[in-house]
């Protein structure tokens, strides 16, 4: 036995963990440099589930040298039902943790001990867990082997994804709606872990429009290999090891021509991805709210050209909607049925991902700083007759994209297009809810944004409320890249209002990890804010009282007679 270290207590000469992917289950999918290690072993370890063989040996074992140590590891539980006082997770931890012990004795005996690990190693493996816990004592290697999803992709025969399509592998575990958003937001998809959840999964593919073309695959690459299309699969038939491919290909068809030419742009209209999507449609369409046909569009007859009468479609009514803060049960039951119509949600990305993937609905997600694109690609989706609801959090008429949206709509291309704001709940008012009633008199609201105007207009507005004594609302009060406005506006509203004046910081209100702080002006610390928060400046009659912080509705002192 190799003498202790006495710092670590590990043997100084220790042995070495290899970890090898062994493949989706072909024998002949084992890499060379995973067969030469196997065939070197030691010791060769592998994962099991209760009662059952190990699929990995399986895989591996013709490679096994004669006399080598097999330690199989056993999961304690595959279901998540236990009895363990720290549920499923605390039953993992403590099996990889034993694991590791076992393994660690082999390793201080200088032996190279083989983890055999099904697809590859780092890919929903059970072999990180092992070497997250031994990496750092003992010389480790990674041999990469063949996943799952290539073997299945391998038996669609079908491309995956092409070009500059995006790839995407999920969870088959994720909660419904938000399977069915990312379905909905990719090209090509993998989904994983099905089994048990494969009716949720075949709802979400339905939602997300992505059904048609999805193909599941079972055993990929063993001898009971089987592949069919999604819809024509059991539910009560799918095992653990079977996942589902949906071609890139499938996604509202392939793009044949450029939708930038001009001359193309006219009779095509960008969908999501860019795909092209016919600007006038005949017969029934998608987009009742669950998901049946709706009648087609009115369409006008234009100019007679060479013979051919043009069919020029209708200005849809453009919605513009105002979600609310952030929970579900602040968004209106009028902008809830508003979603429920659309063909195409326009936004903000974390915005555009507040709203349920539903059948025949296509997302337009972007970044936070392309309004007015925004606000033009919707207005040309209804040009051309498109259901389109653009989305702001909170309310779309604060600092949202109603502004944008009219702003854009001035061009007189857009002269036809009708125009409708949702309003939503505001930050500002689910802030104040939480505090008591801290705007319940005069109050003013402004953003410490200076992307759209200069800091001296904001400072100058700020000296004005601060002399006014209005309680203030500080919207977008920080971000990464802009830190120093708050500590800026503090120091101006300090220079005209008492350092006791009462201040309520609210911070992801009606969220989960909401958070809400009552202090002064004097006390205020710029450094905590963020854009997450949204901070209550009170005027000087604003009070802390028992049930909370409110402001009166007179001006102390100055009741009317």
């Amino acid at each position: 036995m190799p003498e202790a270290d006495p710092e670590t207590g590990r043997a100084a000469a220790s042995g070495t963990l290899a970890i090898v992917g062994v493949g989706p289950g072909d024998p002949e999918l084992i890499t060379l440099k995973a067969a030469r290690l196997i065939e070197d072993a030691d010791v060769v370890a592998f994962h099991a589930a209760p009662g059952k063989a190990s699929n990995a040996r399986r895989i591996a074992a013709p490679l096994f040298p004669a006399g080598v140590v097999e330690e199989e590891l056993t999961y304690p539980v595959t279901t998540g039902a236990t009895d363990h006082p720290g549920g499923y997770a605390g039953a993992m931890g403590a099996f990889y943790e034993a694991a590791a012990a076992r393994l660690a004795d082999h390793l201080d005996a200088g032996r190279l001990v083989v983890l055999l690990a099904e697809g590859d190693p780092l890919f929903y493996g059970s072999g990180m867990y092992l070497h997250d816990r031994l990496a750092t004592a003992y010389a480790t290697a990674i041999v990469p082997g063949v996943p799952a999803f290539a073997a299945a992709t391998a038996a669609a025969a079908s491309p995956l994804v092409r070009q500059t399509d995006v790839l995407t592998v999920l969870p088959g575990t994720l909660p419904e709606p938000e399977l069915a958003r990312r379905l909905a937001d990719t090209d090509g998809a993998i989904i994983m872990k099905l089994g048990r959840t494969f009716p949720a999964v075949r709802r979400a593919l339905e939602a997300s429009g992505r059904l048609d073309g999805a193909v599941y695959v079972e055993r990929a690459s063993m001898p009971e290999q089987r592949q069919l299309l999604v819809a024509d699969v059991d539910a009560a038939s799918v095992p653990y090891f079977s996942l589902i491919v949906v071609p890139g290909d499938a996604r509202n068809g392939r793009r044949t021509r450029d939708a930038a030419d001009p001359a193309i742009r006219a009779a095509v209209l960008r969908d999501g991805d860019g795909s092209d999507v016919p600007a006038t449609r005949s017969a029934a369409r998608p987009g009742g709210a669950d998901g049946t046909s709706a009648p087609a569009r009115s369409v006008a007859v234009g100019a007679n050209v060479g013979g051919l009468h043009t069919a020029v479609p209708v200005p849809a009514e453009l919605l513009v909607v105002g979600l609310g803060p952030g929970p579900d049960r602040w968004v209106t039951p009028e902008v809830t049925a508003a979603l429920a119509e659309v063909e195409h949600v326009i936004g903000y990305g974390p915005y555009v991902n507040r709203v349920p993937q539903r059948a025949g609905l296509i997302r337009h997600a972007s970044g936070n700083t392309v309004e007015r694109d925004r606000a033009r690609l919707a207005l040309e989706l209804a040009a051309a007759g498109e259901r389109v609801a653009v989305v702001s959090g909170g309310d779309a008429g604060i600092f949202g994209m109603a502004s944008a949206v009219f702003e854009v709509a001035e061009d007189p291309a857009f002269a036809g297009v009708p125009i409708r704001v949702l309003p939503g709940l505001s930050a500002v008012q689910a802030v104040a809810a939480r505090a008591g009633a801290p705007i319940g008199g005069d109050f003013a609201v402004v953003s410490l944004s200076d992307r759209l105007k200069p800091w001296s207009v904001i400072e100058d507005r700020l000296v004005h409320i601060a002399r006014a004594d209005l309680v203030l609302a500080l919207y977008n009060p920080a971000s990464r890249s802009r830190t120093e406005q708050i500590a800026r506006a503090h120091q101006v509203l300090l220079a005209h209002r008492a350092p006791e004046t009462v201040v309520v910081v609210g911070r992801d209100v009606g969220r989960a990890e909401e958070s809400l702080r009552v202090t002064t002006l004097g006390a205020f610390e710029p450094a905590s804010i963020d854009m997450k928060c949204l901070v209550i400046v009170g005027a000087s009659g604003t009070r802390v009282g028992p049930a909370g912080v409110w402001t009166p509705r007179f001006v102390p002192g100055e009741e009317a007679q």
